[in-house]
Parts: structure tokens; C-alpha cells; sequence
């Protein structure tokens, strides 16, 4: 049994995913810091926000292959074939753009670390949130136990993250896997918790978009990273 196969057994009981299909043949590459970037990023932002299937420019795409057949060049390919093999590849583009550095080839590894920084920005942001809810006057009492549970849950989030970190330093794919794992259980306690107590979660959205990075770092991390 290889090792990316002993380590999905490894964290079996704590997450489940599968694999979406590899991209159509990769578009040709160009400059990433020029404009095209900014139209990049709008398209990316239109889809996102559209119901699935996709709708843009007044074309109807079905599948994530048409998705990223549409793309512009800018871009790069293989970031296009990794993240077409994640659950949620729009996502995974858009997530990773803004923490790719232009000077950093594009591989599992460097997808997998903007991953992670853009889970730790969105935590964040989700964390800043429930933080100020939870200090606001206004807030009915019965919701302020819940939202601390929202406060650990993030701050559970931001140390695995480190933890992932770490490990990727000290090439323990072991402990990174399992650090990714937690956070497929992790992130899904804020809205269980709103659920539980038969209420609508004030940052649903966030979270959803959390649980999609989450997802797509443990894909990458498991099945796509080598030491």
C-alpha cells in the first residue's frame, strides 16, 4: 500500500472527499501581472457567485471543464490541472491567485501553502465576525454561547494551519495530512452548532467558502504532495 493511500486510511474517520477530472488541455501562458489578471479575477468572482450549473457571458457550462476551458491565459496551466483535480476548483483558483507569488513555480507544494494562508485569511475574517457579534449589545443572549463555540472553532482552525506549516517544513506528510483532516471536522462545527440549537448561522456564507478551501488543501495535501 503507498503511503498517499495509508495516510487516506489514516484520516478516513474524519473526512470524506472525492476527486473531480483532470482539465482539458492546458491554455498557453502569459503575463499574470497584467490586466488580464483584474478580468481574471471578475470572471472567477461571476462564476463563483452563480448557481451551479454555471453561468457567464450568457453561456451555460455544465461541467468544471467548460469552467476552465473559458479561462483567459493568464492563467498558469498547471495551476489549472491542480486545482481541476480538487472538489472545488473555481474556488481553488480563486482562493490561491492573491497568494501565489510570481517568482514561485507553480507545483502541489506551492498551491498547497497560498491554500493554506488564503484558509487562515478567510478564518479570520470569519473569526473577526463572530468576535464582534459576540460583543454586540444587540445580540440575543441565547446566540453568544454559540458564537464563542464559532470562536474556538476558528481559533482550532488558525493552529492547525500552523501546525500544517510546520510540518510541511519538516517534510512529516504524516502529521500534515492529519492537521488537514482535523480541519474537514473543524470547520463544519460553527454551523452544526447554529444547527443544533435550530437557528440560521449570520456567517453561513463564510463558512461555506471555508469548508471549500479546507477541502481542496487536504486533496492537494494528501494526494498531490511529495517529500
Amino acid at each position: 500500500m503507498g503511503i498517499n493511500h495509508f495516510i487516506i486510511a489514516l484520516i478516513s474517520l474524519t473526512c470524506l472527499f472525492s476527486f473531480s477530472a483532470s482539465t482539458n488541455a492546458p491554455l498557453p501562458l502569459s503575463d499574470a501581472s497584467g490586466p488580464a489578471s483584474s478580468e481574471l479575477h471578475d470572471m472567477i468572482e461571476v462564476m463563483f457567485e452563480s448557481p451551479s450549473p454555471f453561468a457567464f457571458d450568457g453561456t451555460t457550462l455544465e461541467s468544471i471543464d467548460d469552467v476552465l476551458s473559458i479561462l483567459p491565459g493568464s492563467v498558469d496551466p498547471v495551476l489549472q490541472k491542480i486545482c481541476g483535480n480538487t472538489d472545488h476548483p473555481v474556488e481553488c483558483i480563486k482562493a490561491t491567485i492573491p497568494f501565489l507569488d510570481e517568482k514561485t513555480p507553480i507545483e502541489p507544494l506551492s498551491v498547497l501553502k497560498a491554500g493554506i494562508e488564503a484558509m487562515d485569511n478567510q478564518t479570520k475574517d470569519a473569526l473577526a465576525e463572530v468576535t464582534k457579534l459576540s460583543m454586540d449589545p444587540t445580540t440575543p443572549k441565547n446566540v453568544v454561547p454559540i458564537l464563542q463555540k464559532c470562536i474556538d472553532v476558528y481559533n482550532n482552525i488558525l493552529n492547525s494551519d500552523q501546525k500544517s506549516l510546520e510540518a510541511i517544513s519538516n517534510h512529516n506528510l504524516v502529521q500534515l495530512s492529519i492537521e488537514l483532516g482535523a480541519n474537514v471536522e473543524n470547520v463544519l462545527g460553527c454551523d452544526n452548532a447554529f444547527k443544533q440549537a435550530k437557528l440560521e448561522s449570520p456567517i453561513k456564507k463564510m463558512d461555506a467558502m471555508l469548508a471549500k478551501i479546507v477541502s481542496n488543501t487536504l486533496t492537494i495535501g494528501v494526494d498531490m504532495v511529495h517529500f
